[in-house]
This record gives structure tokens, C-alpha cells and sequence, in this order.
């Protein structure tokens, strides 16, 4: 094992910045009053929470009615797609996604469908784009709902979401996007993009596990999906979890304000890392290069080889990493997004992930560089894949 530590895994998740838990330590001891008690040291946590509402919706340009807190990015996923679906149906049972959308959606179509709703799920190109026009044909008098990432959480590709936001508001369709691995590290605004709902996680943005939010516009109909007391002005039941949502206000307020130029340092590693991956042989980029690329992703695929066997490897020299959403990791599936772009199963199972992030150096991308190429020949050379492509060579 490697004396070096090296984490390249920040879309899995991040670590909770010290000015972070700074302000949330309050919230567990001293004010920890419940807020939708009477009392006055309630008032105290029902303010906090009103701050952190603010702070939200300052940072994607919302209304602080606009912003309903959750347990995590993948409830709010589910209340958006459920409560739009079942809140709607007399007006239609059509909901249009993606193939490369992240499994809270995929599984919650899956289960609307299995609820008398229709889903079209639209392929995207090699670079993990959706094709506005397509997603446009697919719309019929029956859609009530359209559904598409912000931003990849595997090959980072960004959607054209404003384009895809006017489409929806002219023809009157409700558009919500999954952007838990966007907000925070891309600049988003829900009134220029058109977006109707948007899922966030705090914990992608140096915030607390185990608390997100969804922005609701004013005037949508939507369910519940968790019934109980009057909590979230009623569309949410379920005493509040303070200290998260403290920390997710805070989280993001600072997140917003260091955008910029993270974002400048993080392409740079980025891009320097990517070049590097390129020497080895047989490697492949996945996903879009330059603006349309999440800042600090990095995605390829390394024939020959099996990604878990990669990361393994990696770890042993200190350095973590993955093959693909950390939510699939425990799978042996091949990944649903990279088989979507068109990669054959052979190639997908190659495939490793390095996200960058606050903590990432020079030296991280350097010492990844040094090592990984050790780490590719010593698995091929026990590839049976990779001896019958030799020997084809041979021939050849």
C-alpha cells in the first residue's frame, strides 16, 4: 500500500469544507430546538432554515418559495418525476428522458410506466449530447413532462439545457433537470434556462450527506411524495434535518462565489490529465472536450482490460477512483452511459473515472500519470483479451 493518498472520486462525493461544519455545529447541541415548535429557541432554527432557503435560491436564481428541502438528490429526483406524473395524468400520461439520465430517474420512470404512464427514453450522440429536434418530434398531445441532466455524472457531457428549456415552455411542457452534478461547479440560472424543476445534492459541493433540495416554480401542480405532518409549507412531511440544510445553504453560497476561478484551475488539471491518459495505448476519451466538459471530470475507457480491476490496483498505490456512478458501483453491469454512446461491451468494461476537485494538485495529476500506466501494462499482460489481440497483430 501506497504512503501517498490521492482522492479523484469528487463526483461520488466531496468532504464537508471546515467553514461548512462551522456553521452547522450549533444545530446539533445548542440550537437544536424543533422549528415547527412555538417556542423561541424554535424560532432560532425555523430562521436558519429560512437563511439556507435564501441562499438556494440566490444561487440558481430562484424565488425563496421556490425551494423545498429533501433527504437527498435522488428523492427530489423521484418527487419531481412522480408528483409532476400522477399530479397531471388527466392531462396526459407522456414523459420524455434520456437513456444516460442517472437511475433515480431511470428507476422512477421504470416505475411510473409501471403505473400506466408512457416513457420515451432519447438516445444521445458519441459525446453523450441530446439532440434538441429529436427530443422536440417527441413531444405529442399526451407529454406532460420532459426530463434531461444537466450534466453527466459519468463522462460529464453538459446538456444544451436552455435550448431544451425554450422547447418545453413553447410548447407548454414542464421541464425538469437532474442537476445534482452541476449546480455548484456550472453557472446555472432557472429563469434564463427555462427550467421548471431542478434536483440538487449537497454533498457534490462540499456540503453534508443526507440532505438536498428541489426547486419547484410557483404555480406547478405537483404530489407529495411524503405525507405525514405539515413540514416545507406542506409538501414535504418530516421534521427537518437543521444542520443539513445549514450546511447545504452555506455549502452552496460559498460553492457559487469560488465558481470561476475553481473552474479555470479544475479545466487545467483536466485537460493536462486527459492528454497524459492519451499516451497509453489503446485509450479512449468518453464524452465531449473543452466547455461542454464538466470542469473536473475525466472519463476513458483502456482495452483490454476490467475497470475494477484498474481501480483496485489504484488504491493499492493510494489513489481512489472509479469506474463509473458511485450509486452502480457494487454492479457488475456494464455502464448504461457509455453503452449509450455506442461502445461496445468489451471496450465498457475498461472504463475508469478520475473526478478533480477543491483538494486536487499539480502532483495528484502528475503521480496518477506516473503510476497508471505501471498499473494498465501489468493487467494486460494477464488479459487473455489482450494476448488474442497480440496474436492477431502477429498475423496481420
Amino acid at each position: 500500500m501506497s504512503g501517498r493518498s490521492v482522492y479523484l472520486d469528487y463526483a461520488a462525493t466531496t468532504y464537508v469544507k471546515p467553514e461548512v461544519l462551522q456553521e452547522m455545529l450549533p444545530y446539533f447541541n445548542v440550537n437544536f430546538g424543533n422549528p415547527s415548535s412555538l417556542y423561541s429557541i424554535s424560532s432560532v432554527t425555523q430562521r436558519a432554515i429560512d437563511r439556507s432557503r435564501e441562499r438556494v435560491a440566490g444561487a440558481i436564481n430562484a424565488e425563496r418559495e421556490e425551494i423545498y428541502f429533501t433527504g437527498c438528490g435522488s428523492e427530489a429526483d423521484n418527487w419531481a418525476l412522480k408528483g409532476v406524473a400522477f399530479a397531471n395524468r388527466r392531462r396526459g400520461n407522456h414523459i420524455i428522458t434520456t437513456k444516460i439520465e442517472h437511475h433515480a430517474i431511470l428507476h422512477a420512470c421504470e416505475f411510473l410506466e409501471s403505473n400506466g404512464f408512457e416513457v420515451t427514453y432519447l438516445p444521445v450522440d458519441q459525446y453523450g449530447f441530446v439532440d434538441p429536434d429529436e427530443l422536440e418530434r417527441a413531444i405529442n398531445e399526451r407529454t406532460i413532462l420532459v426530463s434531461v441532466m444537466f450534466a453527466n455524472n459519468e463522462i460529464g457531457t453538459i446538456e444544451p439545457i436552455r435550448e431544451i428549456g425554450a422547447i418545453c415552455r413553447n410548447r407548454k411542457i414542464l421541464f425538469h433537470t437532474d442537476a445534482v452534478q452541476a449546480v455548484g461547479h456550472v453557472p446555472v440560472d432557472v429563469k434564463d434556462m427555462n427550467i421548471d424543476l431542478l434536483s440538487l445534492a449537497a454533498h457534490k459541493f462540499y456540503g453534508p450527506k443526507g440532505v438536498g433540495a428541489l426547486y419547484i416554480k410557483k404555480g406547478i401542480k405537483i404530489d407529495n411524495l411524503i405525507h405525514g405532518g405539515g413540514q416545507e409549507r406542506g409538501k414535504r412531511a418530516g421534521t427537518e434535518n437543521v444542520a443539513g440544510i445549514v450546511g447545504l445553504g452555506k455549502a452552496i453560497e460559498l460553492a457559487v462565489s469560488e465558481m470561476e476561478l475553481e473552474n479555470l484551475r479544475l479545466s487545467g488539471l483536466r485537460d493536462r490529465l486527459i492528454t497524459g491518459l492519451m499516451k497509453i495505448p489503446h485509450s479512449r476519451l468518453n464524452g465531449p472536450k473543452g466547455f461542454s466538459r464538466l470542469p473536473g471530470n475525466v472519463n476513458v475507457c483502456l482495452r483490454f482490460i476490467e475497470g475494477e480491476s484498474i481501480i483496485l490496483l489504484l488504491d493499492s498505490m493510494g489513489v481512489c477512483a472509479s469506474s463509473g456512478s458511485a450509486c452502480t458501483s457494487g454492479s457488475l453491469d456494464p455502464s448504461h452511459v457509455l453503452l449509450a454512446i455506442g461502445l461496445p461491451h468489451e471496450i465498457v468494461h475498461g472504463s475508469l473515472r478520475l473526478t478533480m476537485g477543491s483538494g486536487t494538485t499539480d502532483e495528484d495529476v502528475d503521480y496518477v500519470l506516473e503510476v497508471l500506466p505501471g498499473i494498465v501494462d501489468r493487467l494486460r499482460e494477464m488479459s487473455p483479451l489482450w494476448k488474442e489481440y497480440l496474436r492477431e497483430e502477429i498475423k496481420v
